[in-house]
């Protein structure tokens, strides 16, 4: 067994059967998916992740810092959360992992759902949502859902450490909710994507309104700096080249 280099320190349980487990990969889709149900339905943080051995940050906004990795109970829901803004890289991961499932078989937890987001090469037709699951995650919550599995590859990090343990009996059923990401992100128009899918999975309702707002402000700025690049691209070309300064 791994030696824990991760402590979890719980408030409170959680009235949740399901675990939502938002992670920062290239991206940014699952973390920014799950981060924004904590904030647009009625949530409280019940505890958080700390790293013993590992480096770590910290996170703030408007003048406040916050625990890197957070754990929320989703009001009136049957939905918990994990927001890791802090990367767990692949040695550390069973490790974090280790230390999060003894905390989810303290609070009851029966299932753990990871919406994800991986650069994988993709076409325009292909920006979905897919899925990797254990048999029992697929029978008791994909079933009907119209959500089709991703034909192959290899999960790594946390995600690939719970669906391998789940797989082995060491874990609830598990399934990763996994879309195509443009990285390095943040890529909205996926942790979009993944909100519809847990809307649509446990039956939860989410204004999306900032979200889409914010990943349209995103493109228009990135469309603006392309055409920025192009023109200074194009305008350098009316120019000798003059080494006059060099």
């Amino acid at each position: 067994m791994s030696h824990s280099t991760f402590d979890v320190t719980a408030d409170g349980e959680p009235a949740a059967d399901v675990l939502v487990v938002g992670l920062s990969s290239p991206g940014f889709a699952g973390v920014t998916a799950t981060d924004y149900l904590t904030r647009h339905l009625p949530s409280e943080a019940v505890g958080h992740v700390s790293p013993a051995e590992f480096p770590t940050i910290t996170p703030f906004a408007e003048g406040r810092p916050r625990n890197p990795t957070r754990i929320y109970d989703i009001e009136d829901t049957a939905l918990a959360a994990v927001v890791g803004e802090l990367f767990v890289p692949v040695p550390a991961a069973p490790a974090f992992v280790d230390s999060l499932l003894s905390w989810v078989e303290e609070a009851g937890i029966s299932e753990i759902v990871v919406p994800y987001g991986i650069p994988f090469p993709h076409g325009p037709e292909e920006h979905d949502v897919f899925t990797v699951a254990t048999d029992a995650f697929r029978e008791h919550r994909l079933e009907g859902s119209g959500f089709d599995g991703l034909r192959g590859g290899v999960l790594d990090g946390p995600v690939g450490e719970l669906v391998a343990r789940s797989m082995n009996g060491a874990a609830p059923p598990t399934g990763a909710l996994l879309t195509p990401v443009h990285s390095p992100g943040p890529d909205l128009e996926a942790a979009i994507r993944l909100v519809d899918a847990l809307e649509s999975l446990y039956g939860v309702d989410v204004d999306e309104g900032e979200l889409r707002r914010q990943s349209r402000e995103l493109q228009e700025y990135y469309a603006t700096l392309a055409d920025r690049m192009n023109a200074i691209e194009e305008g350098s070309r009316d120019y000798p080249e003059d080494r006059s300064y060099m």
